[in-house]
């Protein structure tokens, strides 16, 4: 199924790897610098995101995922040379705290699969990274630096990247336009919201989530702060507190 992916270019060297026959509309970015290329998310896996990748670069590929979550780790086995944070390197030895069952549940909802996928034939990917990243760690690609930005909350490890020069945030799963997931036994509301803060904090030209619209305006960096605040302020920041619908997005604890 050629159409699996679609790719947008956004500037000559970075590209949207996005993946929108599924309901969970995953996005992969892909920044070219002079001497190696970053993959930032691989994708769902079910169909085999490499072969579009390498269209695109001649360099050495980096993949380096969000967080350790089947949806963003799913092309991972294409990739040798990846980078995981540091609070999520046991799930990728053996440790994530959902069964195979959960996750291929997730995997088949709601979607238009090719016909060349066989669920029963679906894994988590499970590996060792050639890099263990931590909070303000510097990706240089060639004349192009990413900024590492450890923002737990969805999951311990999730990370944000940064790109000062450009001021681009690639937000992962801390932020997209839709229901935020913060009702896992994995997540932590409260981490979430010092995660917001942070990223509300900087100075930011494009938002690019890693789900559904990618029209996000960065003033949702400071309508999400404020939503997760009052939600703290009321006492509701904790899990089983309920779903709260905002403009655009909303919270599920």
């Amino acid at each position: 199924m050629s159409d699996w992916f679609t790719i947008e270019q956004i500037e000559k060297d970075t590209y949207i790897i996005s993946e929108y026959k599924h309901w969970e509309e995953s996005h992969a970015y892909l920044l070219n610098g002079t001497t190696s290329s970053l993959l930032i998310d691989t994708g769902l896996g079910i169909m085999n995101i490499y072969n579009e990748v390498v269209k695109l670069t001649d360099k050495p590929i980096i993949a380096v995922a969000t967080h350790v979550h089947w949806d963003h780790i799913g092309g991972h086995e294409y990739f040798p040379d990846f980078y995981v944070h540091e609070d999520e390197v046991n799930w990728l030895a053996g440790e994530f705290p959902l069964t195979m069952e959960q996750i291929k549940a997730f995997v088949v909802e709601d979607c238009e699969l090719p016909e060349s996928f066989n669920i029963d034939d679906y894994r988590f990917f499970q590996g060792t990274a050639t890099r263990v990243l931590k909070d303000n760690d510097v990706i240089n690609i060639g004349g192009r630096t990413i900024q590492v930005l450890h923002t737990p909350g969805h999951s311990p490890g999730h990370m944000c990247f940064y790109e000062k020069d450009r001021e681009y945030l690639f937000t992962g799963d801390l932020v997209y336009k839709g229901t935020l997931f913060a009702y896992f036994p994995s997540t932590d509301p409260e981490a979430y919201l010092s995660s917001i803060e942070r990223v509300a904090s900087l100075p930011v030209k494009r938002v690019l989530p890693a789900h559904h619209d990618l029209n996000v305006k960065p003033s949702i960096l400071q309508d999400m702060k404020k939503a997760f605040s009052e939600l703290k302020a009321h006492d509701k920041l904790n899990h089983g507190s309920g779903t709260f619908k905002y403009n655009n997005f909303a919270i599920w604890l």
